[in-house]
């Protein structure tokens, strides 16, 4: 085992306040689909409208970041291992079996993760805001007749915008049980954290096996 410097300052500020403008949006959001009440309905519709404001900012930011320092390239999609690193996840970890790749400075997002958080950032996320941004203003667009909605009842608009909202919830999930899969159960969290995080050197002997096969 050897210890790296994986995440840096701004990609753990990105995370940790994406996840609780996320986190935020759900609570304000579902109370204005009267679901419960915390904040009461006109301050959870404030506090929801400013939340997204935030997060349409910190994603201009993180867009970016991601092009200037050429983390981009973490997303870009592979096969190769794809199949051993759903396996792992499916089976391989439960019989404590070696993990298909290893996380190195370079590569953080194996190929699984890879495809997960591009249709997260490509799909999902896009989904969710554009639907927002169309669900407030729509009053404002068809007053001016612009042609962006012609097609789009407010009920589609609205209906696409909570199916992204459920979808982010059910991505939260998944994502923080997948943190608990790392080499203790808090491991990975504790590199959000800090930015270190605790990887096993590959074994040359395996690895060259495994090319040869």
């Amino acid at each position: 085992m050897k210890t790296i410097y994986i995440y840096k300052k701004f990609e753990r500020f990105w995370h940790w306040s994406q996840a609780a403008l996320i986190i935020f949006l759900a609570l304000t959001g579902f109370e204005v689909h009267d679901s419960f009440s915390i904040f009461g309905f006109e301050k959870a519709v404030f506090y929801h409208r400013i939340a997204a404001y935030l997060l349409m900012i910190l994603i201009v930011f993180a867009i970016f970041w991601h092009f200037i320092t050429g983390e981009w390239r973490q997303y870009l999609p592979t096969t190769k291992k794809l199949k051993e690193q759903i396996m792992y996840y499916a089976v391989g970890m439960f019989k404590n079996e070696d993990h298909p790749t290893h996380k190195t400075e370079l590569t953080k997002l194996n190929p699984l993760q890879r495809l997960t958080y591009l249709g997260f950032k490509l799909f999902l996320v896009p989904l969710t805001i554009i639907s927002g941004i169309l669900y407030l203003v729509y009053k404002t667009i068809n007053k001016n007749n612009i042609v962006i909605t012609e097609g789009f009842s407010l009920e589609s608009i609205a209906f696409l915008h909570t199916l992204g909202a459920f979808l982010l919830i059910v991505f939260l999930i998944i994502h923080v049980y997948m943190t608990t899969t790392g080499t203790t159960p808090i491991s990975n969290i504790r590199a959000m954290l800090t930015g270190y995080e605790e990887v096993e050197e590959p074994h040359k002997g395996k690895e060259e096996k495994k090319e040869k096969k």
